[in-house]
């Protein structure tokens, strides 16, 4: 049995001249929740569903539980549990006979479990799935899922379409999910989502995975975009060091400062009097914008899209 809930070692993915995924790796740990986050069109769910035994890797490939998850999908999908982003269902069955179905496929329901998902989740389950919001579509995925007695749960954005305090009820089960010795694949475009549940993180872009680590290890990467008014002007700010993009708006002096050097920018501003001051943490785009200036990678605008 292996020790590692997903292995993937060295997956490369050409559709013809196209190359989807170049000489990704990483692994899964058994009770952990490994986030997968890039842009759009980075090669996110090329590789779920290489995972899934749905395309054949051209070069390397993936294990789950140590068996390949294109020769031996079949068994491999009696152990996990998918949810994919956009939710498709029968349009004439209700929510709960979806739920049923799954579990009937899987031959086990905890009947107390899925009660308790659907009561925590707010889903009617005897409505037809034809009358479901995009929301109320993920709901019956994700609950599906929670319910069965999986080892392994691969997430493709699961919270799209979700309100807050939904997305909320989605992170305590996940956690709980964790606690049980569960891996978890998450990918995710939500930076809070990721912070919230991640143990380790994946950045892939342009089909190459250009970091892995905890978040701990990635907080060099982020950079905190702050708004100052100061009862003096505020002159040489550009001049410290971890300070970039120092531009005047309406509502004050804006700029971003690396996390590790705040403290002393906040000492420096100080001097002149701070009447106001507003940070907020960067988003994703801003992430990999910064990221990709700093490893030389071509980064555009567009290509962040």
């Amino acid at each position: 049995m292996s020790e590692f809930s997903l292995e993937v070692l060295n997956l490369t993915k050409k559709f013809g001249k196209l190359t989807a995924l170049s000489h990704v790796n990483f692994t899964v740990n058994k009770g952990e929740v490994f986030g997968y986050i890039g842009p759009n069109g980075a090669g996110k769910t090329t590789t779920i569903r290489v995972l899934l035994g749905i395309l054949k890797a051209t070069e390397g490939g993936a294990k789950v539980f140590g068996m390949d998850a294109w020769r031996d999908a079949v068994l491999i999908h009696k152990k996990i549990a998918y949810v994919p982003g956009d939710v498709n269902l029968w349009p004439n069955l209700t929510g709960g006979e979806v739920v049923d179905l799954f579990a009937g496929l899987r031959g086990t329901c905890d009947k107390d479990l899925r009660a308790r998902l659907i009561n925590d989740f707010e889903l009617d389950p005897t409505k037809k799935c034809r009358t479901y919001s995009k929301g109320n579509r993920q709901k019956v995925a994700l609950i599906a899922a929670f319910a069965s007695d999986a080892d392994l749960y691969i997430l493709d954005e699961p919270t799209s379409g979700l309100d807050p305090l939904m997305e909320q009820v989605f992170q305590a089960y996940v956690l709980g999910i964790k606690s049980r010795g569960k891996g978890v694949f998450l990918s995710s475009h939500i930076m809070s989502e990721v912070e919230r549940l991640c143990d380790r993180v994946g950045i892939i872009r342009n089909g190459e995975l250009v970091q892995v680590g905890t978040l701990d290890q990635l907080r060099h990467l982020t950079r905190y975009a702050m708004t100052v008014t100061t009862e003096r002007p505020l002159e040489g700010l550009e001049n410290l060091r971890g300070v970039y993009n120092v531009h005047q708006e309406q509502y004050g002096l804006c700029f971003h400062v690396d996390v590790d050097e705040m403290g002393t920018v906040v000492d420096y501003i100080n001097r002149f009097g701070i009447k106001k001051i507003d940070s907020s943490p960067p988003t994703l785009e801003e992430l990999f914008m910064q990221h990709y200036v700093e490893t030389g990678h071509n980064s555009t605008n567009e290509d962040a899209k």
